[in-house]
């Protein structure tokens, strides 16, 4: 067989063929193995991700309700069934909120870099306002105050109010099909530099990968339909200087697409595991912190061709 190759299209913003066949050939037994014990991968079920982390969210609300001390949780969206589960749990237990502060980790921005009201149904902050804050019972709830995402207002002084806090105790995640962390992109203009400026660089708005945006068009907000133009091009989100000064990281691995076995997420997540940490794989950050991986078993399934398959 004759033998032909290719490189990686331009656009793709990590193009190291070497790092790419290496990291693609990781088997799900491997894929847990790291040589930082601080970093710790775990293959879970699918069917038990979205617990672990549903059960960690509501383990520290109440620990720090019961001790009496702030909580502080950086947290992404939109999750309105998680959330709203979160809420049930809370008020069952009757677990008191009052000290509790939370930080939305992004939010859409329009073309002139305007981030979206809460009032916009399709937003990150009207969707956790709807689905956790409205479902807390009022006795129950921390001031609205201490419900927080990013704003015109607020951008430029969006890390500095987690900081005054004392920092995130613990900052949720998951990775995009570039590797973003939260909307860090690694090809946007807003979050150029070496890794060392790149650590330092707080909230910003900014550009929105075409994959992103590609990958948000299939979640159920925009129709699940493909529709490129429902999608915002622009957003604003937390930077990197935030999730490092974190005091633990959870980060969870584990969409399919309608629930198949088609991911986009199953490269991407061999990639920010095991390859360079570089601002062209914003997640791959985490492999040099503390931070709990869960990846779910579609995740972690070996990459190999199924040419039986259409898309």
């Amino acid at each position: 067989m004759a033998r032909w190759s290719f490189e990686p299209a331009e656009f793709i913003p990590f193009r190291d063929r070497r790092v790419i066949e290496r990291v693609r050939r990781i088997k799900r037994e491997d894929i847990a193995r790291h040589p930082n014990r601080d970093f710790r991968i775990t293959v879970v079920p699918d069917a038990e991700v979205e617990f672990l982390w549903l059960t960690d969210m509501f383990r520290r609300i109440k620990n720090a309700s019961y001790e009496g001390r702030t909580l502080v949780m950086i947290l992404p969206n939109p999750w309105p069934a998680g959330y709203r589960r979160l809420a049930q749990m809370i008020n069952t237990c009757r677990v008191d909120c009052r000290r509790l502060h939370t930080f939305n980790m992004d939010e859409y921005a329009n073309q002139d870099g305007r981030i979206a009201p809460e009032s916009w149904p399709f937003g990150f902050m009207h969707s956790f306002k709807k689905s956790f804050y409205a479902n807390l019972d009022v006795k129950l709830r921390p001031p609205e105050k201490q419900i927080q995402g990013p704003t015109d207002r607020n951008i430029r002084d969006y890390g500095r109010m987690i900081a005054d806090l004392g920092g995130a105790d613990i900052c949720y995640s998951g990775p995009g099909w570039t590797g973003h962390l939260a909307f860090i992109e690694p090809d946007a203009p807003e979050f150029a530099g070496t890794l060392s400026q790149w650590k330092k660089m707080g909230p910003r708005v900014c550009r929105l990968s075409p994959f992103t945006i590609a990958q948000n068009s299939l979640h159920g907000s925009f129709g699940m339909s493909g529709d490129l133009s429902a999608v915002p091009p622009k957003a604003a989100t937390i930077g990197p200087a935030e999730v490092i000064a974190a005091k633990h990281r959870i980060d969870m691995h584990s969409i399919t697409v309608g629930g198949s076995f088609v991911s986009w997420q199953r490269f991407v997540t061999r990639l920010i595991l095991h390859g360079p940490v570089t601002p062209r794989i914003p997640e791959s950050i985490l492999q040099t912190l503390r931070t709990d991986v869960w990846v779910s078993e579609s995740s972690a399934a070996d990459i190999e061709p199924h040419c039986d398959k259409g898309y």
